[in-house]
């Protein structure tokens, strides 16, 4: 039986098979678990399920499909701003939730919005580009 003090990342990676969500820290500190709640970038790794149960929950597996990415995910790929990949999912989404706030940010608010995101690989710039890329791309995502 599920509990509801479960993290949602739990719930989501092995309940529900989505598994963009990384564990990264456990700590909601390196920005790995990142998802949506109601629009609102948060780390499902400390986040209880039962905190969630009302609301609009969206993964990196929701923004867009196969055959048609979202316009961030293609921006990634066009900047090639994923080397690892580790970090990708909690930098999109992130992303996306500072788009969906500023539009069109400039470069400092784009990196200081990314500032709690963490990526070993150093590939910070190439996000960054991505991000603005895809703001550039889409007016409003």
């Amino acid at each position: 039986m599920l509990s509801r003090d479960a993290p949602l990342l739990y719930v989501l990676r092995n309940d529900l098979e989505l598994n963009a969500a990384k564990f990264g820290c456990g700590l909601a500190q390196c920005g790995a678990c990142t998802v949506l709640v109601d629009g609102v970038a948060i780390r499902s790794c400390v986040m209880p399920v039962s905190q969630v149960a009302q609301s609009e929950v969206t993964t990196l597996e929701g923004l867009g499909t196969i055959a048609k990415l979202h316009p961030l995910q293609q921006a990634f790929i066009d900047e090639q701003a994923a080397q690892c990949g580790y970090c990708t999912n909690g930098m999109i989404m992130t992303a996306k939730a500072l788009l969906d706030r500023n539009p069109r940010p400039t470069e400092a608010q784009v990196r200081d919005g990314l500032a709690g995101n963490l990526c070993r690989c150093g590939t910070h710039n190439r996000i960054v580009r991505a991000v603005l890329r895809a703001a550039r791309a889409n007016g409003r995502i």
